[in-house]
């Protein structure tokens, strides 16, 4: 069945009903992507209530904090979720026999070999791929849709783009849901090990991530189109 919606039809609807929807519009064709962060955590529960079998995509670049590869293990334990590992075309050991320390001469290229070419390769044979983005996240997330179709045709959907840090911590709380375990040593926003820092109370999160640069997203989230109505084919309506 053929419908057409815009990105502010499902501006009002709570984080839990925009993943139902989503599971229910895409079926088989929908995928999430997750870091694995305790902010991570609301979406993760949700995802293990609403649509355990969605496969929750990691992208393992080979440098992740060891605490972050126990704590995916963890929530995988606890949840139930459906973890897919991705790893990048040329493998992590090949990439530093080949590359080195590419993330001191060019942080780009190296998110883009480890990240961003993994997720493109996986969500080939998808149609819709599930975002925790949070507008209140970076200046370059502040105008984050629901929804957007990307240049690549692949629709975006962010169930909790209108959510807080705030939210994040009460939802943890109210349902007894454990966190990260660099969070207590000033880890809030933690990405690959060589390019996070621990950042001081009061500080933004996001200002331990590629500390000494002007990089501040690793591309993942890069050129959606907004504003436009979206129709999508569906054995199902809303």
């Amino acid at each position: 069945m053929e419908y057409s919606f815009k990105s502010e039809d499902l501006e009002s609807r709570t984080a839990a009903e925009i993943l139902y929807w989503a599971a229910k519009t895409f079926g088989s064709k929908l995928a999430l992507t997750s870091s694995f962060q305790t902010q991570s955590l609301p979406l993760l529960h949700l995802v293990s209530k609403i649509c355990p079998n969605v496969p929750v995509f990691f992208l393992d670049t080979g440098f992740h904090f060891k605490e972050t590869i126990e704590f995916r293990n963890q929530l995988k334990r606890e949840l139930g979720i459906n973890i897919v590992t991705l790893l990048p075309l040329c493998g992590h050991e090949d990439f530093i026999e080949n590359h080195g320390e590419l993330h001191q001469t060019n942080q780009n290229m190296c998110c883009y070999m480890n990240k961003v070419e993994p997720l493109q390769r996986a969500l080939a044979g998808y149609d819709a791929w599930i975002s925790g983005v949070r507008r209140d996240q970076t200046e370059a997330r502040k105008n984050t849709p629901v929804i957007a179709m990307q240049n690549n045709g692949l629709y975006k959907v962010c169930p909790m783009v209108r959510w807080t840090q705030d939210d994040v911590t009460h939802y943890i709380k109210r349902f007894g849901l454990p966190e990260h375990p660099l969070s207590t040593q000033g880890y809030r926003s933690i990405g690959c090990a060589p390019c996070t820092k621990p950042t001081l109370v009061g500080q933004d999160p996001r200002v331990g991530r590629w500390v000494g640069s002007e990089k501040t997203e690793c591309g993942l989230h890069f050129n959606p189109t907004t504003g436009a109505a979206v129709r999508i084919n569906s054995q199902s309506s809303d």
